[in-house]
This record gives structure tokens, C-alpha cells and sequence, in this order.
């Protein structure tokens, strides 16, 4: 009785306290993530106040928190935007996955990680944040800006990325062989394929099933089919975040809409149970000796990732501006890093990995609203005082379309 009463206090108390870290974020309008993941290390080994009681119900929590974040995400897309992304835009995604996984693998390699760590931090430094750049879009008021479209690209190809990528990563952290990590590889590509065959010519008819007039017989069995086909993925190797994820993207509709209101409190309730969860296991004195090669690797991807959207919305057909705007946008990471990262922690694989993580995406979660703020004021000056000393003065049409950029259209 007495360890339950304790169980209840503790656990309200880091809800409360997350409620209110949450609140404090959004008065000053940036993303609650590195608050969340400095709480974790508060509460963690190491930290001011470590949890005692409840740190096995965070455990649980933290898994859950990361199903509804990969079901959420696949209920913004469907089969269809998805084919038709991956089609056009598969360039983009190509030099986004250069540019960005390589540098993460790189410096694991020179601090002598191995390839397994090298792969892991790969996707930690490739894949940006959907929530917190989807934030920063509407706090800019961007979302009908010509170079969003050009944005979101990007964003969806990192995601379909990683129902690949996660396998892989699952099936190596496992220790499994060549051919085993083979065989998961060819299931999870299989069942991806099979995912988007079938929301494309059936959607409908999954969608009709599982919906219902009952908010609450809706959301039981969203949940409950979410949550029985991310422990088979599981069961598979294939990761559940996967799982979930392909359950979103084969939802549609008006069920995809009612699931997502319906799931958004959950969601958000879980998901930063997940980034203290991470938290915890990190000890805060671990992160110092860090935390030069993590401001290194955040300078770096910086750039990569400016020079990612710059491109994408240069072939998209942006102005200079427009492309500046891209790229600084696309610099924020956040919850699928911390995922990646999370995955290897658990396993133990390198001890230092997620402290490197942790002060890698709390310093770019933190300069990712700067950069897209501040990354095209800053180009149009630099590059026209280039310009006003070595070219002639640009002709009107050539301004009047730079401005039309400036603003931005649908």
C-alpha cells in the first residue's frame, strides 16, 4: 500500500512538472523537447531528485510514447502522397541522406564506436524533426509559403526512410547475422510494400472497418490494432515504431482525422514520458566530456542541412530566398533522434552514444527556430553585399520576383 501511495505521488508529480515545463515552452513559443529531455536528467542517475518507484511505469510509457508518435505520423500522409512524394522528390531525399547520415557516421567512426554505433548515430544526425519544424511553420506563419511544399518533401521521405532504416538498425543492436538481418530487412521492406499496395487500392475499405460514429469505440480500437500490430512487428524484429506507423499510414479519411484528434492528448501525454524516459538514462556528468564533438557535429549538420533545403527548393523552382528559408528550416532534430539514440541505449552498445545524442539534439532543437528565422535575412545580406561589389545592379523583374518569393504563394 505504502510503495503504491508512493508510486502515484511520484508519478503525479513528474506529470505535473511536465505539464507546467510544457506550458512555460509554449508562452515563449519553442519546443518543449529539450525541457522535457533536461527533466529526464533531473530525475535520472546522477540527478537532482532520481526516480524510484515509478521508473518501471516510465519504462512502459516511454515504449507507448514512442508507438503514438510513428502513428501520428503516419496519419498525415497517405499511401498515395507517399508513392507520389517518393517518386518526385527521391533526388532530394538521396542528397538529404548523404549529406546528413554521413557526418554522424564519420565522427562515431574517429572516436572509435565501431559500425554498428556509426550507423546509429547516422540516423541521429540525418533525420529532422516533423514536429518541431511543422511548430516553427505555423509560429512563422510559412505554412502557404511556395518553398513549404519543397519542405515537407523532404520531411515525408526521412519518414518512409525510416521504416526501412529502423529495421536495420533494430536487427544490428540484436547481434543477429548476415543473414538474419538480411531476412528482417526483406520482411520489413515486404511489409511496407504490402502497406502502401493495399491503402492505396483498399484504404477505404480498412478505414471503413475500423471506423465508428462512438469517439470512444474509435479510439479503442485505433489503439488496440496499433498496439497488437506494433508488438508483432516486435515479435518480427522489424521495430513497432514501424508497426505504427504503417497503421497510420493505412488509416484514412475521416477515421484518420477522428483518430487524430483523438490520439493528439495521448500522444503528446506519452511522448514526453518517452524523452524523460531517455533522460533518465543519461547521466548528466557523462554529457561534458561530450559536448565538444556534439557542438562539432551540430555545426556541421547545420550546414548540410541548409545546403539540403537550398537545393531541394532551387530544383523545386524557389527564388534565392525561398531556398535560404528551406534550408534553415530543415536544421531543427528532435523526437526521431532521440528515438534512433534511444534504441541504442537500451541495447548498451556505446556508452557515450546517448550522451552525445542528448547535447546534439538539445542544442540543434534549440538553434533549429533560430536558423529558420534567421538563416535567409542573414544570406540576402551576406550575398548581396557579394553581389553590389562584383555584379551590375539586378534588373526590377529580377527584384519583383525575389520579393513575390519573399512573401510566398500556395
Amino acid at each position: 500500500m505504502h510503495s503504491s501511495a508512493v508510486f502515484l505521488i511520484e508519478f503525479g508529480c513528474l506529470i505535473l512538472g511536465l505539464g507546467l515545463l510544457g506550458r512555460f515552452a509554449g508562452r515563449f513559443r519553442f519546443s518543449p523537447i529539450p525541457l522535457y529531455l533536461l527533466a529526464g536528467l533531473a530525475f535520472g542517475e546522477g540527478g537532482l531528485l532520481p526516480l524510484g518507484a515509478s521508473e518501471d511505469f516510465v519504462a512502459v510509457g516511454a515504449e507507448i510514447g514512442v508507438i503514438l508518435l510513428l502513428l501520428m505520423l503516419g496519419l498525415e500522409y497517405t499511401a498515395t502522397d507517399l508513392v507520389s512524394h517518393l517518386r518526385t522528390h527521391y533526388p532530394a531525399g538521396l542528397l538529404d541522406a548523404v549529406l546528413n547520415a554521413l557526418p554522424g557516421a564519420v565522427l562515431a567512426l574517429m572516436l572509435g564506436w565501431g559500425p554498428v554505433a556509426a550507423v546509429v548515430l547516422a540516423g541521429v544526425t540525418w533525420v529532422s524533426s516533423s514536429g518541431v519544424i511543422a511548430k516553427i511553420l505555423g509560429d512563422l506563419g510559412r505554412l502557404g509559403n511556395r518553398e513549404t511544399p519543397a519542405i515537407l518533401s523532404i520531411l515525408v521521405l526521412e519518414d518512409l526512410s525510416m521504416a526501412v532504416y529502423l529495421p536495420i538498425v533494430t536487427a544490428l543492436l540484436a547481434g543477429v547475422g548476415l543473414a538474419a538481418g538480411g531476412v528482417t530487412l526483406a520482411i520489413a521492406v515486404g511489409v511496407l510494400a504490402l502497406v502502401l499496395v493495399l491503402a492505396v487500392r483498399f484504404g477505404r475499405h480498412v478505414s471503413r472497418f475500423v471506423s465508428s460514429d462512438d469517439p470512444e469505440k474509435l479510439l479503442l480500437v485505433v489503439l488496440g490494432v496499433t498496439l497488437v500490430v506494433a508488438g508483432l512487428a516486435q515479435q518480427l524484429q522489424v521495430s513497432a515504431a514501424v508497426g505504427a506507423f504503417l497503421v497510420g499510414i493505412a488509416l484514412s479519411g475521416e477515421v484518420a482525422e477522428g483518430a487524430t484528434s483523438l490520439l493528439a492528448p495521448l500522444r503528446d501525454l506519452f511522448a514526453a514520458v518517452f524523452f524523460v524516459f531517455f533522460g533518465l538514462h543519461t547521466d548528466p556528468a557523462s554529457i561534458p566530456p561530450v559536448l565538444l564533438p556534439a557542438l562539432a557535429l551540430a555545426a556541421v549538420t547545420t550546414a548540410t542541412k541548409i545546403a539540403t533545403g537550398y537545393w531541394a527548393a532551387r530544383r523545386a523552382g524557389i527564388g534565392p530566398r525561398g531556398r535560404w528559408r528551406a534550408g534553415g528550416t530543415l536544421v531543427a532534430r528532435g523526437e526521431f533522434s532521440i528515438v534512433i539514440a534511444g534504441l541504442a541505449v537500451t541495447s548498451g552498445i556505446e556508452p557515450s552514444l546517448g550522451p552525445l545524442a542528448t547535447a546534439y539534439v538539445l542544442i540543434l532543437v534549440l538553434l533549429g527556430p533560430l536558423t529558420a528565422r534567421w538563416t535567409e535575412p542573414l544570406a540576402t545580406r551576406l550575398t548581396g553585399r557579394f553581389h553590389r561589389r562584383t555584379a551590375p545592379i539586378p534588373s526590377v523583374a529580377h527584384e519583383a520576383l525575389d520579393d513575390q518569393d519573399t512573401v510566398g504563394r500556395p
